[in-house]
């Protein structure tokens, strides 16, 4: 049975895979479409001070989009509000690969 189970697990795999690439291949189209037009760089809604942060979380809670509020991290909930930098940042860790999969995962299928 545990078989079975790893077949349907990779079988998963490969589709969140196949879907993340569909998705990023048309993020690079639309990005050439927006540099041809003269839109080099996309803006962020990230604050300045989260940039490459791992305390950033960046989701808006609440039912109704005109009442929702962005939640920006667990320690300053509306965001650094000082102009220099944050002094409770801490560099994001970056995959290796193209996806994020926990150690869990990842050990599990290389």
């Amino acid at each position: 049975m545990a078989e079975l189970g790893d077949v349907f697990f990779r079988a998963n795999y490969r589709c969140r895979q196949r879907a993340y690439q569909r998705w990023h291949q048309g993020q690079r189209k639309r990005q050439i479409l927006r540099s041809q037009i003269g839109f080099a760089e996309m803006s962020t809604s990230r604050p300045a001070a989260c940039v490459g942060c791992a305390n950033y979380h960046g989701q808006a809670y609440g039912t109704q989009k005109d009442q929702r509020i962005p939640l920006i991290c667990a320690i300053h909930p509306y965001g650094w509000q000082s102009g220099s930098t944050c002094p409770d940042w801490q560099a994001a860790e970056k995959p290796s690969g193209g996806c994020f999969f926990p150690l869990a995962v990842r050990s599990f299928i290389e």
